[in-house]
């Protein structure tokens, strides 16, 4: 059985949600942690756990970024994590593969399908044995109780309610 867990500084936790309906505002999360389990060199096997600090979520806009840590959104106060537990992992290729799951957020769990591309595997200057992934997927915060909206004076949606998860992994292989 080998571990890998995630190295925070090499790793982006992203997504994007449509504002007003015509551009893309983007946010991160900079607190997390996430292993992987595997027994094979092709990761086809593995089981994935990953934990995000909800209040760790950054859209580069102080006043936004509490909005979405208080009860409309995420409410990180009660819901301090949100996490990620694998189920299953389909290999397409040599390269890509489907990662099943259930995500967590706001006590809410639901099944999501992420879309991974598997980068390469080396070993870095250290000595260390890193693996890369660039993960993507969607989901509807209206599942998970993130609905506030507002509607604009001509009757539009401020904020879509589709995310777009757009994630870039770095593992290190654990001694």
């Amino acid at each position: 059985m080998t571990k890998w867990k995630i190295d925070e500084s090499h790793s982006e936790i992203g997504f994007k949600v449509k504002h007003l309906m015509i551009t893309n505002v983007s946010g991160y999360f900079t607190r997390f942690t996430g292993n992987m389990l595997t027994n094979s060199d092709d990761f086809h096997d593995a089981t994935i756990s990953f934990e995000a600090a909800a209040d760790s979520i950054d859209t580069q806009n102080r006043q936004r970024d509490e909005h979405l840590k208080n009860g409309d959104f995420f409410d990180a106060a009660n819901h301090p994590k949100i996490s990620f537990v694998s189920k299953k992992v389909k290999k397409v290729d040599d390269e890509q593969y489907k990662l099943l799951g259930e995500l967590t957020i706001k006590g809410e769990t639901h099944p999501i399908e992420l879309d991974v591309v598997h980068a390469g595997t080396t070993v870095d200057p250290y000595g260390q044995t890193k693996a890369g992934f660039a993960l993507k997927g969607r989901l509807h915060r209206a599942d998970y109780g993130l609905r506030w909206n507002a509607t604009t004076e001509a009757g539009g949606i401020v904020l879509s309610d589709e995310v777009k998860l757009n994630m870039e992994v770095q593992l290190i292989k654990e001694a």
